[in-house]
Formats: C-alpha cells, structure tokens, sequence
C-alpha cells in the first residue's frame, strides 16, 4: 500500500489534490482499493452539482461490495474523470492518478481543508 505525500485524506479514505487552484482532484486512498478489490463501475457526480464536505456523491462498486464517495470539502464539481469511468480497473492499477472528480472549492473549503489528514496522519489512522 502507497500513500502519496502530497495530497490531503479524509477519514473515508478520499484523497484530494490541492496543486491546482480552484481545481482539486479527488480520488481514493490506495488502502481504499485495495479493500474494496476490483473496482467493475463508478458513478460520479454531474458537473455543475453543488457538494457539501461530507456528503456522499459518488460510487465505487467492485466484485465485494459497493461503497459511497464523499465529497472531502464543499464546493462545485467541475469535470469527470471519463477515462476511469470507462475503465474503472484502472483505478486498481493506480489509485493516485485516476482520479474521479474535480471540484471548485466553496467558501468553506480553507476551513474544510484544515479538518483533512495530512500523509503522516493518514497513515496512523489505518
């Protein structure tokens, strides 16, 4: 299991990627694939909906069971990752670059952001 140091986790083993301004990345934790197995679908959210952090917003199903994504800050979903929901396998292959969704962040995301794990903390919470 990897854990990439540059991006922030939630307790429900999302990850988000800060690097681009006004356009995060999220995804999930390597741990959480390997739990899940393999991943065979994803629903993810439609562009433009307005999430809150917290809120279940997306699907990962694979052969064991399917499990809800949740929006690790609030704000607007601003694409989809087509190519892992056409080839959600690839989520297996590398849980860090096959992001789902990306989202604008909200008014309340720079407290939000504060409220997610850094790698360290991560870990120790798996």
């Amino acid at each position: 299991m990897t854990i990439a140091t540059h991006l922030r986790y939630s307790p429900n083993h999302e990850w988000l990627d800060t690097s681009v301004p006004d356009d995060f990345a999220v995804g999930i934790s390597d741990h959480a694939q390997e739990t899940l197995g393999d991943i065979v679908f994803l629903e993810l959210p439609e562009v433009g909906r307005q999430v809150s952090a917290g809120e279940a917003c997306a699907v990962v199903e694979s052969v064991k069971a399917a499990s809800d994504i949740y929006a690790p800050i609030s704000g607007e979903v601003t694409a989809i990752n087509q190519e892992a929901l056409d080839s959600p396998e690839k989520v297996n292959q590398d849980a860090y670059a096959a992001w789902l969704f990306k989202i604008k962040p909200g008014e309340k995301a720079s407290q939000e952001l504060f409220e997610l794990f850094d790698a360290t903390a991560y870990e120790q919470s798996i």
